[in-house]
């Protein structure tokens, strides 16, 4: 498909669509869009020339408009979704739009319930390096590239895509990466099950001569591409060489990202591709060094808000820092996920030498008075858990800088705001809530 000149995108800020406006000024067009707040994310859309409007408004919204795009998140009531209606120009939302993008070109599309932005990442760089010039659409702002976009030549595309919604059946990827299965978004997948069955879904829809890169020792995996008739190729016995990241998990994903440039490129120089895994920095928010706290803590923020990516988090914060206090603060991500995943949320924050919880950031979702971080935290204490529930950042911000003594390790995790917490106690100005 070839995108019109003239395009919206709300929720612009959202970290997919701002790189897909990203790489739709890339291709020529002229793009705008609208967000709740500036962020880091609206920051760099700015630079790059592209205007942001904050807030949402109906006069967001031209008669020139020729296509909108909106993300996941933006409510059906929205301003300028109901403008965009009435004067009868095209909606789109961000998974199709994507799917559009992904077409007609050579697409490594990398999915996952943990891993995916890194894993995505270290393709995009190992691809990058070995002289392929590919375009990526990736999970977070990477260090390497500076962005959550990096623009290539020709029609080689790596993307992210995310099961939500079985969003990612819009994608026909020529590889597939499942770096792995885990019940999530509880929402909408009433059991394990049910999101094994969108994997599987999303394997039957690769392109004709694909492969499917996956772990063989995965029993969810395994199960999800029972009958797959695509070429199967797992990464578990793929060889890397020491990275500069922590934790066993990103060894797993880094073997995932070799693994998929080999199944595509399958002469690829693997010294180049070791050598490129080694040096690669990382991502935005995936245990993200911010500095010092006043007192000599260390102090790193992570976007884990599942209990399996809390506890590698927090076991590879321990194998960095072996004797040091491992502090958390957390921010739970959605009612029903805090919900359903109550016990092995309360079990993962028992790992931390102390922790501590963020009001459960509801996103898209209302109020349940039957889930609270308070009640998380009383789960985690029955499992020996050292957790306290705060009433806000501002709260969490004095705990912590009361709490974090010199040599300590803090870290800072949710899908939420909780990285300004970790901001604030390294000196960027502080924020009110």
């Amino acid at each position: 498909m070839t995108f019109p000149k003239r395009i919206h995108c709300i929720g612009i800020g959202g970290i997919g669509i701002s790189a897909l406006a990203q790489l739709l000024v890339h291709d020529g067009s002229v793009v705008t869009g609208s967000d709740r707040s500036t962020s880091v994310v609206t920051e760099l859309l700015e630079r790059k020339g592209i205007k942001v409007f904050i807030g949402s408004d109906a006069s967001n919204i031209t008669r020139d408009t020729e296509l909108v795009i909106y993300s996941a998140a933006v409510p059906d009531e929205n301003k300028e979704l109901s403008k965009a209606r009435e004067i009868n120009i095209p909606l789109m939302n961000y998974f199709e739009a994507l799917g559009q993008v992904s077409q007609n070109k050579k697409t490594i599309a990398v999915s996952g319930t943990h891993g995916k932005t890194t894993t995505t990442a270290m393709i995009t760089k190992i691809l990058v390096d070995l002289g392929y010039k590919p375009t990526a659409v990736i999970g977070s702002l990477t260090k390497d590239f500076e962005s959550n976009f990096v623009p290539g030549e020709g029609d080689l595309f790596v993307v992210e895509a995310c099961e939500y919604r079985k969003h990612f059946l819009h994608i026909k990827p020529d590889v597939l990466v499942i770096t792995n299965i885990e019940w999530d978004h509880t929402d909408f997948y009433p059991t394990l099950y049910s999101v094994i069955d969108s994997f599987a879904q999303m394997a039957q829809g690769i392109k004709e001569g694909g492969s499917v890169v996956f772990n063989s020792l995965s029993a969810t995996a395994i199960k999800a591409l029972e009958g797959i008739v695509r070429k199967l190729a797992p990464y578990e016995s793929e060889k890397v060489s020491k990275l500069g990241l922590i934790g066993e998990f990103n060894v797993e994903n880094a073997k995932a990202a070799k693994a998929a440039v080999r199944a595509l490129y399958p002469d690829a120089d693997e010294k180049i591709i070791d050598e490129s895994l080694r040096s690669f920095k990382g991502t935005w928010r995936r245990f993200d060094f911010k500095g010092k706290t006043k007192a000599g803590a260390l102090v790193y923020d992570d976007y884990a808000h599942h209990p399996t990516a809390i506890s590698a988090t927090i076991e590879g914060a321990k194998e960095q820092f072996p004797g040091k206090r491992i502090i958390v603060a957390f921010h739970p991500h959605l009612y029903s996920r805090t919900k359903s995943l109550l016990v092995e949320f309360a079990e993962s924050l028992a790992h931390a030498s102390a922790a501590v919880i963020a009001p459960i950031f509801a996103a898209r979702e209302q109020s349940d008075p039957e889930i609270s971080s308070e009640i998380l935290a009383q789960y985690s204490r029955r499992v020996g858990g050292n957790v306290t529930a705060l009433n806000s950042f501002s709260e969490i911000e004095e705990w912590l800088s009361r709490e974090g003594k010199e040599g300590d390790v803090i870290i800072t995790m949710g899908a939420g705001d909780i990285y300004k917490v970790a901001d604030a106690l390294v000196g960027t100005p502080h924020f009110t809530n």
